[in-house]
């Protein structure tokens, strides 16, 4: 038994020490991949990162202030699969410290103010549930309010099926909330990550005025199967990679991660007008005549 446990030990040990890339398969020092923004140093795949990672890597140091946190659902249908669904959000909100799957705020990225929203692909597999959608509108609504644009990083698998017909409802609530923002004439840009699947890609996550993604991202609605037998078609290998949707024009780039925080302000620098000295400004302009 002390011999089997200390093989255990090893080999977890191991584990924590290297990482696997799933694309080339070679084998890397754990820090040296987050080192590397969590994307592999041999070929470049980009890894699922958590949402404090995509924090660090996106928005400025310091400037981050989470909006709406306490916001939570219960069980409105009283759902039951496996398991009743309190329990599994319960777990979930144990394991990942937050209480949906989606986190909403205020930062700066290259001191350029940013209303930005991060999914958690770690919580029930980004679903999209009551408390995302209304977060995600009031979002918007802020945005409007405070004359900010919008930046949503999405990574879904699509609407939660224990809230069955309540979540498919916030596919039409953020999509009014991004039109309301839009009359408004201010920038949403969404960045969708690996996977952005089902009724979120269906809805806000391809309603950006931009909308990028990362290189190799899963983008679709339904998967591979349903979709061939729909279709009655046979289909690309890659019918449903980021590379093949910015081909076909469903996207208008694909920005690795290392450029994605300049990338976004110099988007941020041409959609929107600087804050800067308006009076003076004004004075200038007055003196002239």
């Amino acid at each position: 038994m002390a011999e089997r446990e200390q093989v255990a030990q090893v080999a977890g040990a191991t584990d924590d020490i290297w990482s696997k890339c799933p694309s080339c398969k070679e084998m890397a020092f754990r820090k040296e991949v987050e080192r590397n923004l969590n994307v592999c140093p041999k070929c470049g795949y980009h890894f699922r990162v958590t949402v404090p990672q995509r924090l660090s890597i996106s928005v400025d140091r310091g400037t981050w202030r989470e909006l709406m946190a306490d916001v939570a659902i219960g069980d409105p249908l009283g759902f039951v699969d496996s398991r009743p669904y309190p329990k599994r959000m319960a777990q979930a909100r144990a394991s990942s410290g937050r209480n949906d799957a989606v986190v909403v705020g205020l930062g700066k990225i290259e001191n350029r103010p940013v209303a930005l929203g991060v999914m958690d692909w770690d919580f029930m597999g980004g679903s999209m549930g009551v408390v995302v959608g209304e977060k995600l509108a009031r979002l918007f609504d802020i945005a409007g309010e405070r004359r900010l644009p919008v930046i949503l990083f999405v990574a879904s698998g699509g609407a939660r099926m224990q809230e069955g017909a309540l979540s498919l409802m916030q596919m039409a609530k953020v999509s009014s909330a991004i039109a309301r923002f839009r009359d408004a004439r201010l920038p949403y840009i969404s960045v969708l990550c690996d996977p952005t699947t089902g009724g979120v890609a269906a809805s806000f996550a391809m309603l950006g005025d931009l909308n990028i993604s990362e290189p190799g991202a899963l983008i679709g609605f339904a998967g591979r199967r349903v979709t061939a037998q729909t279709s009655n078609q046979e289909l690309p290998d890659d019918f449903q990679r980021a590379e093949f949707l910015l081909a076909h024009g469903m996207l208008d780039a694909i920005v690795p991660r290392h450029q994605m925080r300049f990338t976004l302000a110099r988007i941020l620098a041409m959609l929107t007008k600087p804050r800067g000295n308006r009076g003076g400004a004004a004075g200038a302009s007055k003196g002239k005549r």
